[in-house]
């Protein structure tokens, strides 16, 4: 399976304020290192980070990462979307490719 997700906290931050530019992108990289830590195939973009794997251990990584920005506040946002196909691997790069073939004809 491939899931793209997004985490962003709000509300105060872990020392009980909360950030002057409202930026959060110290969470993102919390988050984004634990995916990167996981040894799962990912890619991460402006708004996304994708990662491809079984079920659990997606699932896994999500939820550590999830918890990893959530440290950053009171609360969290998780955004998700799955693409559940069972015994396929390396799609990531194989459904890109797909298309990138389709625009050259």
């Amino acid at each position: 399976m491939i899931v793209a997700f997004s985490v962003s906290p709000s509300g105060v931050g872990p020392d009980g304020a909360a950030g002057e530019d409202g930026s959060v992108s110290e969470a993102v990289a919390a988050a984004v290192r634990v995916v990167r830590e996981s040894g799962l195939p990912h890619e991460t973009s402006s708004m996304f980070t994708s990662v491809e794997g079984e079920w659990d251990e997606v699932m896994d990584v999500v939820r550590r990462a999830t918890e990893a920005a959530g440290r950053y506040g009171s609360r969290v946002s998780l955004v998700l979307k799955a693409d559940i196909r069972p015994g396929h691997t390396g799609q990531m790069q194989a459904k890109v490719a797909r298309v990138e073939e389709r625009l050259r004809h």
